[in-house]
């Protein structure tokens, strides 16, 4: 059997010390904006766009990738961590679907969760994530030490 991979990008995105992470209904956890990179896209420009989709917010990356003089050739923002993640697994154990994830970190100037998309989660399902709600929280592993991260990211390009 053959093993589907897509391309994902995922934005951590912080305003004043706190990442917004909604509940997904599919899945059951909480998770950032994200979503599939467009066959027209690059991946930092579909995190963009997925986090003004899902949000209505506009988000700036905190890049800190270092230019190289490339007549020919164009620097791309780096992602802070590339995933593998199985969505689909089947009964032997094989990954039938997984996500290439490339995951960024970005800065939004408010916490006014309006979705700018057709079927997002609606602002009800988003919640803001303090360092302390981080600590006191049952989110998955992954996603808390990326939120920390972000934040201190944040932090540090102030």
């Amino acid at each position: 059997m053959e093993t589907t991979r897509h391309f994902t990008a995922t934005v951590y995105i912080v305003e004043d010390g706190a990442v917004a992470l909604h509940r997904h209904e599919r899945l059951g956890i909480r998770v950032p904006p994200g979503g599939h990179v467009d066959r027209d896209e690059l991946p930092h420009e579909a995190g963009l766009r997925e986090v003004r989709e899902e949000t209505g917010l506009v988000a700036e990356l905190l890049d800190d990738t270092e230019q190289v003089d490339a007549p020919d050739g164009e620097v791309l923002p780096q992602p802070r961590h590339q995933m593998l993640y199985d969505i689909d697994v089947y009964e032997n154990g094989r990954a039938g679907h997984q996500h290439i994830d490339h995951v960024y970190y970005a800065t939004v100037d408010s916490r006014d969760v309006d979705p700018d998309g057709d079927d997002e989660a609606a602002p009800a399902m988003w919640e803001w994530y303090d360092a302390d709600d981080l600590r006191d929280s049952d989110l998955d592993g992954d996603t808390v030490q990326f939120a920390f991260e972000a934040i201190d990211a944040a932090a540090a390009a102030e």
